[in-house]
């Protein structure tokens, strides 16, 4: 699973040059330069083009570069897919290409032959996407999933509950077959881009699930989902301490220690030194 951070994943339309500038300065890990959803069907060829010279032309620092392609069952993708391709041959430093609604392995072939220089990404938003998790988790160009819970919640059917009832078992399933295959995986959107406190509630229910981070809307989510998914310093300290305390005990033959009245032990090392692992990559990508 990579080390760089996914605390905040922003969408960017495509199609507005002034809003993929001034993404250069915003404090987010990843930025989605969006050409499906956030462009409308007359800006979709203009929006390609806008993107490409702006994915050469702009700096985007250390974070991820992730492009969503319109799917190639519309009129746009597989031009989306040549043009991406021909930027990336160029010299354009795309991370990676976000295939929507994906609903199995299969849909991601097409992609990883048309714009073979690219690791690719998953929308799952769709319930066999959900059905089908393990094995698109499971391909072999695949690096990172994202949760698409608008799409998905319409396909169900389902209501808008603060605790998301009604997306936990494919939210849960999704989590298994990325961490079963060692992929990145972020949450989806919260809509309220003005609630700071529900967005912070639901970003919560996510790290505390397992997710990565969270995929935003509005640059003033920014904040709220870097703190939740970031770790804090309690955490590290007590990290710190579980890492120390265990060395101490196998230089004297044991297996175990105990910290804070709990039992320490490997699978706890592992976790605390990917947790610090992780705060050393946020510093840097900060810096």
């Amino acid at each position: 699973m990579s080390s760089r951070p996914y605390r905040s994943v922003l969408y960017i339309p495509g199609s507005k040059e002034r809003a993929l500038e001034k993404a250069c300065g915003l404090a987010a890990d990843a930025i989605i330069f969006d050409l499906e959803d956030a462009v409308a069907p007359e800006e979709k060829i203009s929006a390609r083009k806008t993107l490409t010279h702006a994915l050469r032309d702009f700096d985007y620092g250390k974070r991820a570069r992730i492009v969503r392609i319109n799917g190639f069952d519309t009129p746009w993708g597989r031009a989306d897919a040549e043009a991406l391709s021909e930027a990336i041959a160029g010299g354009a430093p795309v991370d990676a290409v976000l295939i929507p609604k994906v609903n199995r392995a299969a849909d991601l072939d097409a992609v990883a032959e048309a714009v073979p220089g690219a690791d690719l990404w998953a929308m799952m938003e769709t319930a066999l996407g959900m059905l089908n998790a393990g094995e698109i988790a499971a391909h072999p160009k695949l690096r990172g999933m994202v949760m698409g819970t608008n799409d998905l919640a319409k396909e169900l059917g389902s209501r808008f509950r603060p605790d998301r009832l009604a997306m936990q078992a494919g939210l849960g399933l999704c989590l298994l077959a990325a961490r079963a295959q060692g992929k990145v995986i972020v949450d989806g959107v919260y809509n309220a881009f003005k609630d700071d406190e529900g967005l912070r509630a639901e970003c919560e229910q996510g790290r505390d699930m397992g997710f990565d981070g969270k995929t935003l809307i509005h640059p003033a989510q920014l904040e709220v989902a870097n703190a939740a998914f970031a770790p804090s310093a309690a955490e590290l300290e007590l990290a710190h301490r579980q890492i120390a305390a265990y060395e101490a005990a196998k230089a004297e033959g044991q297996g175990v220690a105990v910290v804070d009245g709990r039992i320490v032990e490997n699978l706890h090392i592992v976790t605390a030194t990917a947790l610090i692992a992780k705060a050393e990559a946020i510093a840097v990508l900060a810096g």
